[in-house]
């Protein structure tokens, strides 16, 4: 069959996008919000191991070049460098993928920053399911590989107004943080709900009687379009957003739980670790009996493939956590 006279459609696994056609979305949320704050802090500077335009610090390079450090591909020499310029006053926003901060360099940030509790942020790429490149690119595991690094705030944003917002508290935080990195054109959702980021608070987004979604990360806003289609099967869904998973704000998302509402958590990460189990921990602790359902990533190694192929396959799409409710009404 001819191909003269159409158009070769061009993709890209690694940077594809999880907006839904037509969404509102914000370019590059993180690098801007970093390059403003920036210019109102001269400590603020930006280092990333070879990976400045995936993880959008190359809006921060360009405008401020004399405070970016390209380190190459070397995540320890990265968050070695970076806990340096901590040690004398700076403020450094270290950029790379989630993989290999988690994988390759956790000996570093647990030692070199984390010990001396360092204000050092790390900045991660494609957290969880946000590649299609398969169990190399695919950060399913690093909050569970985090949470336990004492003095660690672990944030994992919605949408770019999270990110935006979470930057500047970031760097006012003494100790060390990791952002999970949302890139690129990321989708603006919370701002139709009234909502600011605060770090260690998590908020109820929408109220609701007979079910509650307690989420992270851009679940929530899943979470939030599937509460508007399960309205369409006289639900009424309650939606608890916890972008902060250390510390957790157990008073509020307990609270939320401690009723008898079908609860579930949305995330996107391995049901291991993350945060369902940081939800069913501070519910253990307080004595509070509820049951809690998990959508989140299965245990095992993903597959390569199309983001929405996979996001349907392992239960992170829309319709598969209204069916998911469904079926657990039943």
């Amino acid at each position: 069959m001819s191909t003269a006279g159409t158009k070769k459609l061009k993709t890209s696994a690694m940077i594809a996008s999880f907006a839904d056609p037509g969404q509102r979305t914000a370019p590059a949320p993180f690098g801007h919000a970093l390059a403003r704050l920036a210019e109102q802090d001269s400590r603020i500077v930006g280092l990333s191991a070879d990976l400045a335009k995936y993880t959008d610090m190359h809006i921060f390079r360009d405008a401020h070049p004399d405070r970016f450090f390209q380190m190459g591909m070397a995540e320890q020499l990265l968050f070695g460098a970076a806990a340096g310029m901590a040690e004398v006053g700076l403020v450094p926003f270290a950029s790379t993928y989630s993989v290999f901060a988690a994988r390759r360099a956790y000996d570093f940030i647990c030692l070199d920053i984390a010990e001396p509790k360092l204000n050092v942020n790390i900045v991660g790429g494609l957290p969880g399911l946000t590649t299609g490149y398969g169990p190399s690119h695919q950060a399913t595991e690093d909050i569970a590989i985090f949470r336990g690094v004492p003095d660690l705030t672990i944030v994992d944003p919605c949408d770019s107004v999270d990110l935006e917002q979470s930057v500047p508290q970031l760097a006012a935080t003494d100790g060390p943080t990791y952002l999970r990195l949302l890139r690129g054109k990321v989708p603006t959702v919370l701002d139709e709900y009234g909502y600011t980021f605060e770090l260690g608070k998590a908020k109820v987004i929408r109220p609701g009687n007979d079910v509650v979604f307690v989420s992270s990360g851009l679940m929530t806003m899943r979470a939030l379009q599937a509460a508007d289609r399960l309205a369409d099967h006289g639900l009424d869904v309650s939606v608890v957003h916890a972008p902060t998973i250390k510390p957790f704000d157990e008073e509020t998302v307990v609270a939320e739980l401690d009723t008898p509402r079908l609860a579930f958590t949305l995330e996107n990460h391995t049901v291991v670790g993350g945060l369902f189990e940081t939800v069913s921990s501070a519910l253990v602790r307080r004595g509070i009996g509820a049951q809690v359902h998990p959508i989140a990533l299965p245990d095992r190694f993903l597959d390569a493939g199309a983001l929405p192929t996979l996001h349907e396959r392992y239960g992170l799409a829309t319709e598969s956590i209204v069916q998911r409710v469904l079926a657990q009404r039943a």
